[in-house]
């Protein structure tokens, strides 16, 4: 029947047409799939364009980019160790006068804004001189040492120790009243007058007088250390007259 012939037929170009139309989109699907590694890219260089010039020059850029990010750290660590020396003493381990001001003014910003005062304590060594003129000035160089080591270990991580002059060092006690800063001052001049240095075999001793100023709000920088000064000035006469009697 024409019916069924045509049938037939119709049905054999369907599937003819079927089967062509899914070869094409598995081409259609295999170009896609393609497609992606074609628009592949290395730094933003497609991969048909890394050529072996195209290579060399990518990897020698990488290699400077690199070697950039290492000098930058270099610097970066050369201008830490600058900061620190530029606050430091140049002999002692500890602040130079002028980051130990700074460290009384942020004291002092802290009493200003949340009514929290600390103390400064101002120390002057006795003997020292003595030391300088009999045993040398390396002697008294390891007597600013010592005396320094003795300091620091018993402070607080919160506090500061700067030295202010040749052997005169300053000390703020965070949090601290001017009563509990008194009691400690008197405790670490007791303790330096007490503990010997050793210095070509010899057993050396210095003492300190000491003084006690609060760092409360409305203080500034420098009363509060010509007030301390004043006060150790006052301590080291009465140790001189006591001496004396």
């Amino acid at each position: 029947m024409r019916i069924g012939r045509l049938d037939q037929s119709g049905s054999t170009r369907a599937a003819g047409e079927t089967k062509r139309t899914s070869s094409s989109s598995s081409s259609t699907a295999a170009g896609t799939a393609a497609a992606p590694r074609d628009a592949a890219s290395i730094m933003g260089v497609p991969e048909p364009e890394l050529t072996p010039n195209v290579q060399r020059a990518l990897l020698t850029l990488m290699g400077e980019v690199d070697q950039l990010r290492q000098e930058t750290e270099k610097l970066r660590t050369r201008v830490r160790e600058l900061e620190s020396l530029a606050d430091h003493d140049a002999m002692l381990p500890v602040l130079n006068r002028r980051a130990f001001v700074r460290e009384v003014s942020k004291a002092l910003a802290l009493a200003e804004r949340h009514n929290a005062p600390s103390a400064l304590v101002f120390f002057d060594l006795n003997g020292f001189k003595a030391i300088n003129d009999t045993h040398g000035h390396a002697a008294g160089d390891v007597a600013l040492h010592h005396v320094v080591s003795l300091i620091a270990s018993h402070l607080r991580e919160t506090d500061a120790i700067g030295r202010l002059g040749g052997d005169e060092f300053g000390v703020v006690l965070t949090l601290s009243t001017q009563s509990a800063a008194e009691t400690k001052a008197q405790q670490l001049a007791a303790l330096i007058a007490d503990t010997p240095f050793e210095h070509e075999g010899k057993a050396l001793q210095v003492g300190a007088a000491w003084g006690v100023w609060p760092l409360e709000a409305g203080m500034t920088t420098d009363v509060a250390l010509a007030e301390a000064d004043a006060a150790m000035y006052a301590n080291k006469a009465a140790i001189k007259e006591r001496a004396a009697s």
